[in-house]
């Protein structure tokens, strides 16, 4: 017999509007009633994780290739385990919906001491902790539920960040009308005299500039600036460069791409054609210490026209409410009848595999050759992150890296949420060994689902990246030594998995070109030495070692 429409079914039909075919999360016994309205709707699949930090990384994964994530946790034992991931997606602007399952509400308006709280008949204190790292949150009621359900997502899709719902387990199966009108999720239009003052402004500045550039990050693809970005400088090819977290912008092997750019631990060119221009025209930046190794950076607010989300900025002056898709089309406008002059850029010509021992250098040159358009690679906090700064991307791969909140074992998990969104494309995970036994547990999912990542573990015995900060020789940056080629059968009684443990530059070539063809999940143990960074890490390791002991 089929159950009267509820909140429940409300909340996963507005879901499902935002573009979610995917519920991640741990069951529990506060969210199991509204989990059975989840496993009858024809449009969202549950996905049970290991646990509920990895689930938190997954959905923000997913989010990343998809748009928008929902994550679902029992009350505080369950929520709590999650934040730390909600915490990433707040801080990099990733929008994944967390669902709490919580006790009835007739039990919380008693104040009975439950299980899952701190026994002291209070039911607010996860709440108030997560409005930190959420832009909305409400506590749902019979009266408020489809409301505030909408409010919630309308604020999450429009900044680009979480959102937090505490869903009591009677309130979800309150009666309930289905969604009558599209969410509403457009930003107040600019003001026409803002705009014109803006242009004003921008065209003055371009017009007194001899050589210009623009420097793009992670916010322009939030924003869906991707494609806009490509246009623009296709019809007006001027330099242009990413920070790290927008690697994946550009076609990176196309004219007028330069490279990455990390202030003083840039490579020459890079640095000359963006430091050396008159005007820089920097789309949804941010200037964090890692991603501009220790602040090195030595661009000017006069130097700089910097375009965020909901404002611009032109010199010292800023426009405030212009979205940022609005801003960028008048740049591109005035550029247009802009002179643009190349600076010297050094040639990008593919190489051929380098052999002998693996290190750091000749492990990415070995990778650069393998990567082709499409794929998507998500590289970890530490050498894997800061290794991959200097490949060049193709058209249309996604690189997925999270330096602002920088949690090591994000993406392992992260991945298994990128592969459930994104079946059809490869999926090339690069992470550490310190890193990977944090989140190891996906795996184990990955192969119940038959998921065909390439999953490359750099082991150089321990948290290099902390070596390199401080402590290399103490006993607190060593770990656990695995068998990883073992860990699959571990994980799976019925594991398909091809593993392989390399050590020359050589072998790893050989054997990413068998793993190419994507037949089951592979995973390749990298031997890297000991203590061996890369460049750029090398220089945010001692910038923040600097900063620690000032």
């Amino acid at each position: 017999m089929q159950t009267p429409y509820c909140v429940a079914d409300y909340l996963l039909d507005r879901l499902s509007h935002c573009g979610v075919e995917h519920l991640f999360g741990v069951p529990g016994d506060y969210n199991l009633q509204f989990l059975d309205h989840v496993i009858d709707s024809p449009e969202i699949r549950w996905v049970g994780c290991a646990n509920e930090l990895n689930a938190s990384y997954a959905a923000d994964g997913y989010a990343r290739c998809k748009g928008f994530a929902a994550l679902l946790t029992t009350f505080g034992v369950g929520e709590l385990s999650a934040i730390n991931g909600i915490a990433g997606s707040f801080a990099e602007y990733v929008p994944v919906l967390h669902i709490v399952g919580a006790p009835a509400s007739t039990a919380q308006k008693k104040g009975e001491l439950l299980h899952h709280t701190l026994g002291d008949g209070e039911f607010r204190h996860f709440y108030t902790m997560s409005e930190p790292v959420t832009a909305a949150q409400a506590i749902l009621t019979e009266q408020n539920a489809c409301c505030e359900i909408d409010r919630v997502l309308s604020v999450m899709l429009r900044e680009q960040r979480p959102g937090y719902l505490m869903l009591p387990a009677d309130v979800a199966k309150k009666p309930a009308i289905p969604p009558q009108t599209p969410l509403i999720t457009a930003h107040p239009t600019a003001d026409e005299a803002c705009l014109n003052a803006f242009r004003d402004a921008a065209a003055s500045r371009l017009a007194a500039s001899k050589r210009m550039a623009l420097l793009a990050d992670f916010l322009a693809l939030r924003y869906g600036l991707q494609e806009p970005l490509r246009q623009w400088m296709r019809e007006t090819p001027m330099a242009h460069a990413t920070m790290l977290m927008g690697k994946g912008l550009f076609d990176e092997r196309q004219p007028g791409f330069y490279g990455t750019y990390s202030g003083a631990a840039s490579a020459g060119a890079v640095k000359e054609a963006i430091e050396g221009a008159d005007t820089v025209l920097c789309i949804g930046t941010r200037f964090t210490d890692t991603l501009t190794a220790g602040f090195t950076h030595t661009l000017t607010r006069e130097q700089i026209i910097d375009v965020q989300p909901f404002a611009a900025r032109v010199g010292e002056r800023w426009f405030t409410g212009i979205p940022m898709a609005q801003a960028v089309a008048i740049l591109a406008e005035l550029t247009q009848a802009q002179e643009v002059r190349l600076p010297a850029r050094a040639d990008n010509a593919p190489q051929a595999y380098p052999q002998g021992a693996l290190t750091q250098e000749t492990f990415w040159k070995t990778l650069q050759t393998f990567i082709r358009p499409g794929d998507i690679i998500l590289a970890d906090q530490g050498t894997s992150a800061f290794g991959a700064i200097d490949l060049r991307l193709p058209a249309d791969v996604n690189f997925i890296v999270q330096p602002i909140w920088g949690s090591i074992g994000y993406t392992l998990a992260a991945s298994y949420g990128v592969q459930t969104a994104c079946p059809d494309r490869r999926t090339i995970v690069l992470t550490g060994d310190g890193a990977a036994q944090l989140t190891i547990q996906e795996m184990g999912s990955m192969l119940r689902d038959n998921q065909r990542p390439i999953i490359l573990v750099l082991n150089n015995e321990g948290y290099t990246v902390e070596r390199a900060i401080h402590g290399p020789t103490q006993r607190y940056n060593d770990i656990a030594l695995w068998n990883w080629t073992q860990v699959p059968k571990a994980l799976s009684l019925e594991s398909q998995a091809e593993c392989w443990r390399v050590s020359e530059a050589g072998q790893l070539a050989e054997v990413l070109e068998r793993a190419a063809h994507r037949d089951r999940l592979s995973l390749i143990e990298v031997m890297l030495p000991k203590e061996d960074v890369p460049p750029l890490l090398s220089a945010i390791t001692r910038a923040l070692e600097a900063r620690n002991n000032a």
